[in-house]
C-alpha cells in the first residue's frame, strides 16, 4: 500500500508580475485528509457526469414524421407461398398455396386461401398408399384444403403508443460500409389501429388415411355387403377422407402505417406491420369415408370413428406495402377421424402483392 504523506500544490497570485510558486502541505492531519478525499470524488462524479451528458446529447434524435395513419393502408393483399409445412397426426404434408385478404373499410376485411402438396412424396399418406397397398383398387386422393370467411370489426379504433425503431446510419464510406448496417435503438411516439373482429367462414378438405393402425389398435372392422370383414392379410388399406365444414371465432389485430424523416444521417423508417392474432372453434357439416375396394368387393369403413368439431389458434403477420412479405403460424384440433385431428401449420409467403384499388387520375383543364 502507498501512502500520501504530502500534497503539492501550485499557488498563482493575483499580480502577474509575480511567478507562480509551489507549497508543499504535510497531510499530517486526518481531517485534512478526507476533506481531501471527499473534494476528489465529487470533482470525479461531476467529470463523469458531464461526460455522459455529452455522449446523451449525441444520441438525442429529431425527426419529421411523413406519415402516420393506420387507416390508410392497402386494401387488397395477393400472397403467394412457396412453403408450408404442416405437422398432422392425420397426413404431415409440405407444399404450396395462394391466400388473398380484402379490407372494406372500418367494417369488414375478407380471406380466401388455397393449398396443396408439391407432390406425392411430401403427401404423406398418398405416398404409402401408392408404394404399400397393391391390392387396394380405391383411388388415391390428393391433399387439398380451401378455405373462405370474413372478420366483422367489433370494434375499430386508433390509439397512441409508443414504436420500438431500428435506425440504420447512413455516415460511412463504401470501405466500412458494412457499418451501415448496425442498428441503433429508439422509440418514438406513433398511433396504432386495433380491431376487434369476430370471424367466420367455411372450410373444405381432402386426405387419403391409412386404416392399418386404427384397425389394429381400436379394433374397427371393414365390412361388405354381406358382412364379411376385410381379410388381415390385405396390406395398408385407405379411405380418402372428405369433410366439409366451418369455423367462427375472434380476433385482435394491431396496424401501424408510419414514415419517419431523421434530421441526422440516417436512413428514412417505415413501421407498416399488420399483425392478426385469432382463436376459432372449427366444426364439421359433413365426414365422408370412401369404401376400401379388394378385388373389387367394397369394404365399408363406417365403424371408423368421426370428431366434429375443433379448435384453432394462430398469428397472422404481413405488411402495408406494394411487394413484401408475409407469416402465418396456427396449432390446433381439425374436425375429421376421431383421435387424428392434432396439427401445427407454419406458411411462408412471398411475394405478397398489395394495392389500394385507387386508379383515379387528376385531371386539370388548360
Amino acid at each position: 500500500m502507498v501512502l500520501v504523506k504530502s500534497l503539492f500544490v501550485y499557488l498563482f497570485p493575483e499580480s502577474n508580475a509575480e511567478a507562480p510558486y509551489l507549497v508543499c502541505v504535510q497531510l499530517k492531519d486526518p481531517t485534512v485528509k478526507k476533506i481531501i478525499l471527499l473534494a476528489f470524488i465529487i470533482l470525479s462524479g461531476t467529470i463523469n457526469l458531464m461526460g455522459q451528458g455529452s455522449r446523451n446529447e449525441k444520441k438525442i434524435l429529431t425527426y419529421e414524421t411523413l406519415y402516420d395513419a393506420p387507416y390508410e393502408i392497402n386494401k387488397l393483399w395477393v400472397q403467394f407461398q412457396p412453403v408450408y409445412t404442416e405437422l398432422s397426426v392425420m397426413n404431415p404434408t409440405a407444399g404450396f398455396g395462394v391466400e388473398a385478404t380484402y379490407y372494406w373499410a372500418d367494417k369488414f376485411d375478407f380471406r380466401a386461401h388455397f393449398r396443396k402438396p408439391y407432390g406425392r412424396q411430401t403427401d404423406y399418406q398418398r405416398n404409402i398408399a401408392f408404394y404399400n397397398a397393391p391390392e387396394v383398387d380405391n383411388d388415391i386422393a390428393i391433399f387439398n384444403y380451401f378455405e373462405i370467411g370474413g372478420t366483422y370489426h367489433i370494434k375499430d379504433r386508433e390509439e397512441d403508443t409508443e414504436t420500438f425503431i431500428h435506425l440504420y446510419s447512413q455516415r460511412y464510406t463504401s470501405g466500412n460500409k458494412w457499418k451501415s448496417m448496425v442498428p441503433e435503438k429508439s422509440r418514438i411516439p406513433t398511433k396504432v389501429r386495433k380491431i376487434l373482429g369476430a370471424r367466420a367462414g367455411s372450410m373444405v378438405y381432402k386426405t387419403n388415411f391409412n386404416l392399418d393402425r386404427v384397425m389394429e389398435d381400436d379394433g374397427v372392422q371393414l365390412l361388405n355387403a354381406e358382412g364379411v370383414a376385410l381379410p388381415a392379410t390385405v396390406e395398408n388399406p385407405f379411405t380418402r377422407v372428405n369433410v366439409k365444414g366451418g369455423y367462427a371465432g375472434a380476433s385482435y389485430a394491431w396496424i401501424k402505417n408510419v414514415a419517419i424523416d431523421p434530421d441526422r444521417s440516417y436512413s428514412d423508417l417505415v413501421k407498416d406491420l399488420i399483425i392478426t392474432a385469432y382463436a376459432d372453434i372449427l366444426f364439421a357439416g359433413q365426414i365422408e369415408y370412401s369404401d376400401v375396394f379388394y378385388r373389387k368387393i367394397p369394404y365399408a369403413a363406417d365403424g371408423l370413428g368421426k370428431n366434429y368439431f375443433g379448435f384453432r389458434a394462430g398469428l397472422d403477420g404481413k405488411f402495408n406495402r406494394t411487394l413484401s412479405w408475409g407469416y402465418n403460424g396456427e396449432i390446433g384440433y381439425r374436425p375429421g377421424v376421431q383421435g387424428k385431428g392434432f396439427y401445427a401449420l407454419i406458411k411462408i409467403s412471398f411475394p405478397v402483392y398489395s394495392t389500394d384499388l385507387d386508379n383515379r387520375v387528376e385531371a386539370f383543364s388548360k
